[in-house]
């Protein structure tokens, strides 16, 4: 009988993995067409995901975090570049021998099995003995919180239950790395908020190395403890989400995170100002060569006050709870901007008001690049 390796450890009720680092070492995948057309999905990638943290990939379809998931679990091969789990080089490895739980959007259980079955399944291949995996099953269950429905089948569950399901049988394996392909994507909005903070929760108590590829901004944001922001097969900025947020490092991130989303707007630096286009100056003293330039604004940067250097009229205002968001028309501009101020209860359509901005980013307008 083959041996099982022991990657968790069990202390009491609390199941604990031995996590591992992921590094991904200049990890490239092109993809060949029939006619000879070659796509670029993942290019020269390389990131260390530290043991026990999970971990978002977050970006727009079509930018290679499903692509990266799926080398990193050996579904697919790079076409160059490695993988390392640990000390462990698994570039070539096959998936059965990596040590990963692969959880996809669309739970792939077996409808005749019972929950408890479905849990099992990953233990029979690996010839567990019956008792052991029933006990092994039972203690993913309770961590999942199912622990009381291990007698039906998946028909009989909600979407959130079966997406339980699917992660205590990934679990179930004892595997050094736990991998989400979008996981919440067949989920309503409010089963979505539940299961995130479910992931989170059973992410923490066990503390295996998590990887979490998404589309959606706010879960990447909500759940993970650092996220990778990807764009054409290239990495654009990886650290703790507020950081990402708050400190871009081009106009891609900045456009791409936020919601609602950042305002940009066309302006230029002379002389050492930075001005918009109708020559308001909103700030002195930069060291750039005179250009054109797009400023970044996220919504809650805005005040309104009389001596305000941005002149704006309402076109439209919406109460969202606490705050008021003020969809405006820059004074000699083209430009429509959005405004999230504390609840404003004086305004009204077609008003003009005068707004200063708390901060801002200054973008290259050709590169995106960041200089402020």
């Amino acid at each position: 009988m083959e041996k099982v390796s022991t990657n968790v450890t069990d202390v009491g009720d609390k199941i604990i993995h031995q996590s591992v680092d992921v590094r991904l070492q200049n990890l490239t995948k092109v993809f060949f067409e029939k006619s000879g057309k070659k796509t670029v999905a993942v290019d020269d990638f390389s990131i260390l995901i530290p043991a026990g943290k999970l971990i978002g990939l977050l970006g727009p379809s079509g930018c290679g975090k499903s692509t990266t998931l799926y080398m990193i679990a050996g579904l697919h091969k790079p076409t160059a570049g490695s993988i390392f789990f640990g000390d462990d080089d698994v570039t070539n490895m096959p998936p059965e021998k990596r040590g990963i739980g692969l959880v996809f959007q669309n739970y792939a259980l077996y409808p005749h099995f019972t929950v408890r079955q479905n849990i099992m399944f990953p233990l029979e291949n690996l010839k567990v003995p019956k008792e052991e995996a029933l006990k092994l099953a039972q203690q993913m269950a309770e961590l999942v919180h199912i622990g009381d429905l291990m007698d039906r089948k998946p028909s009989q569950l909600s979407g959130g239950q079966q997406q339980r399901v699917a992660i205590a049988r990934a679990l179930v394996k004892r595997p050094r790395v736990l991998l989400l392909d979008e996981p919440l994507s067949n989920l309503d909005a409010r089963l979505r908020l539940q299961t995130r903070e479910e992931i989170k929760r059973i992410q923490r108590e066990t503390g295996i190395t998590t990887i979490f590829v998404t589309h959606d901004q706010e879960e990447a944001m909500s759940i993970s403890d650092e996220i990778v922001v990807m764009n054409y097969g290239i990495k654009q900025q990886m650290n703790h989400p507020q950081a990402v947020y708050d400190e871009p490092v081009n106009m891609f991130v900045a456009k791409f995170l936020g919601n609602p989303p950042i305002n940009i707007i066309p302006a230029k630096i002379v002389g050492g100002q930075l001005t918009l286009l109708d020559n308001t100056v909103l700030e002195k003293g930069f060291e750039i060569a005179d250009q054109e330039v797009m400023i970044g604004l996220r919504p809650e940067y805005f005040k309104i006050v009389s001596t305000g250097k941005i002149t704006a009229q309402i076109e439209m205002i919406e109460h969202i709870g606490r705050d008021t968001m003020i969809i405006c028309q820059l004074e000699n501009a083209e430009n429509t901007i959005r405004v999230i101020v504390p609840s404003a209860k004086n305004l009204t359509v077609n008003q003009k008001i005068k707004l200063n901005a708390t901060k801002f980013f200054i973008f290259n307008k050709e590169t995106g690049e960041r200089y402020k």
